[in-house]
């Protein structure tokens, strides 16, 4: 009897919390753009039990292929009760475009509730392999690796995000990931943004449900205006793909496939600042800061000193533009000022502080102004300037030596004028003899010169001789000609990155289009669009040695990789030489 009690009481609760939920028709699409060949699964599902009389839309420019087929799940977790009732379509579109698809409706407790619209977009028909289950076309289908971008229109010097985020369906599983080509921001100050592990995170892609992982996050502040091209990130990944097969359990079994994958090009068109309205102080500071110019002392004695501290906090391009500098009357001797930097580069933008120290000491006794300074900056948010202006200051100088007026100056070097005395010797007459003496000259003949220029052939014939052997002997050594030539060639083409030794951003771009152009001088090709693989393939034709074809690769890796790590000076200049050394094993292979 207690066990019946028991029973009813549970089916109770269970029928309560079926009925308390509010009743709800939802429909989901497997994919909201296909092609014209393809398929779309559709599902109308309601929440609640008790729901009559479904009655599906038109499907107009569809085609039913198969459907509806129903199925009921209930299940009761943690005390939490969920239903579902589903109809599910197997639909394909008869034309291209944007095709509607009208709301579903249900009868429910006397009430009927409905479906949103739904958009599909339809393009040109898509290669299908025969086998629906390819491992490959599955791959392409479940995986996209995605390079959003927040925004494609910024003002030159404003701040953008650009987000790598690898996102994969649950129909397949994902085993290994590695960067073969990391993305170029040509035109753009960049800063990468260091991402705390990989959690996985849940997010629509397409209209889609999707689990996906942020792979890669940078700050981009474009420095010109024009289109500016952020190239794609290449990846090889390792999925685990179901064969549509099951083995003697019933288990679906998987096949394990290495594949690339690549983001779109993305195209960023920056806005050129406005020249309305643009200051003349404007050094290219883009955001939104504060201005503050103080002096540590205001009352000081002669050679005591006092700094002035320009400094400028915000939001924005804090490390892309000059601070104002302070002007100072003569008799405060001003130095050079130190620059301190207290900048965070986050998800949310660059933001801290930069500011500059003088240091000045007053040599005389005064009191002395200090002239008001100004900054001025463009505040994008707004889409204009702002101008920000400090007082005045002044430095009242206590102990020290009076500073000589210009009047008290001029009195002193005033001279008194004084009467013309009329001397002897003012004036005299002019001399009738004199008492030069003539000059004496040496004849060239039996000169020391004379026999210096006649002993001279004697001496230079036999070296000019000498030189002429050696440079004959050289130049029949054709080997060394050809490694002269190479290393001369190493040079010509390593000049500008040799230039930016020290910097390490410019120095491995200049280092990477150094050996592209060395490829498309000597191989007359186009190697800024193809890979490292296609490039191995190329010198493998042109019988290059697997060595030095191997070191050519990981010097254009190192290149790649080297951008986003830090790097000493020392492994740049180990960089230079390897890539020196390599130009001119392959000049003498091609």
């Amino acid at each position: 009897m207690k066990l019946k009690i028991y029973i009813s009481f549970i089916i109770s609760i269970l029928s309560h919390s079926i009925f308390a939920q509010q009743a709800e028709l939802s429909v989901s699409i497997s994919k909201n753009s296909l092609g014209l060949n393809e398929r779309l699964r559709i599902e109308f599902s309601i929440n609640k039990q008790g729901g009559d009389n479904f009655t599906p839309p038109k499907f107009k420019e569809f085609k039913v292929i198969a459907g509806p087929s129903q199925s009921v799940s209930q299940s009761w977790i943690n005390g939490k009760v969920t239903f579902s009732q589903s109809y599910t379509y197997i639909l394909k579109p008869t034309r291209k475009g944007e095709l509607i698809i009208e709301p579903a409706s249900i009868e429910i407790n006397g009430s009927t509730i409905y479906t949103k619209y739904i958009k599909v977009i339809v393009t040109d028909p898509i290669d299908i392999p025969d086998d629906p289950n390819d491992p490959e076309y599955i791959a392409n289908q479940n995986i996209h690796l995605v390079a959003e971008v927040t925004k494609t229109n910024p003002y030159v010097g404003e701040g953008i995000y650009v987000e790598y985020r690898l996102y994969v369906s649950e129909n397949v599983s994902v085993y290994d990931t590695s960067v073969t080509e990391a993305p170029q921001y040509n035109g753009f100050w960049n800063q990468e943004i260091t991402i705390d592990g990989y959690p996985v995170k849940m997010g629509k892609y397409n209209g889609q449900n999707y689990r996906y992982i942020v792979l890669q996050k940078a700050l981009l502040v474009p420095t010109k205006t024009g289109n500016l091209t952020i190239d794609p990130m290449k990846m090889d990944i390792v999925i685990g793909v179901p064969t549509g097969r099951a083995d003697f359990f019933g288990n679906v079994i998987t096949k394990n496939i290495r594949k690339e994958f690549a983001s779109a090009k993305k195209t960023i068109n920056p806005k050129e600042l406005p020249l309305n309205g643009k200051p003349e102080n404007f050094t290219g500071a883009v955001g939104d800061f504060s201005f503050n110019v103080t002096l540590s002392k205001e009352v000081l004695k002669a050679n005591e000193s006092s700094q002035i501290k320009v400094d400028v906090s915000g939001k924005g391009n804090l490390k892309l533009f000059e601070l104002p500098t302070v002007e100072t009357p003569a008799e405060l001797e001003k130095y050079q000022p130190e620059r301190k930097e207290n900048v965070r580069i986050s998800a949310d933008g660059i933001s801290g502080s930069v500011s500059d120290s003088y240091t000045i000491v007053p040599q005389f006794k005064g009191k002395y102004k200090i002239p008001k300074v100004s900054f001025s900056y463009f505040n994008p948010k707004e889409g204009v300037y702002k101008t920000i202006t400090t007082d005045d200051m002044y430095v009242d100088v206590l102990e020290g030596k009076e500073l000589i007026s210009s009047n008290d100056e001029t009195s002193q070097n005033t001279v008194e004028k004084q009467e013309v005395v009329s001397l002897g010797n003012n004036f005299r007459y002019i001399q009738t003899k004199t008492d030069f003496q003539p000059k004496k000259k040496e004849d060239f003949y039996n000169s020391n010169l004379f026999y210096l220029l006649l002993l001279l052939p004697f001496v230079t014939i036999p070296i000019g001789i000498f030189i002429g052997k050696r440079n004959e002997a050289r130049n029949s050594d054709l080997v060394g000609i050809r490694l002269r030539k190479a290393e001369k060639l190493a040079r010509k083409f390593l000049s500008e990155a040799q230039k930016q030794l020290g910097k390490k951003e410019a120095f491995y771009e200049a280092l990477e289009r150094a050996l592209h152009n060395y490829l498309k001088a000597k191989l007359n090709i186009e190697t800024a669009d193809i890979s490292k693989e296609k490039i191995t393939q190329i010198l493998e034709e042109k019988k290059v040695d697997a060595t030095t074809i191997t070191k050519f690769i990981e010097v254009l890796q190192a290149s790649d990789f080297a951008r986003y790590t830090p790097v000493t000076n020392t492994e740049m200049n180990k960089e230079f030489e390897k890539a020196k050394e390599v130009i001119v094993q392959l000049d003498k292979q091609l």
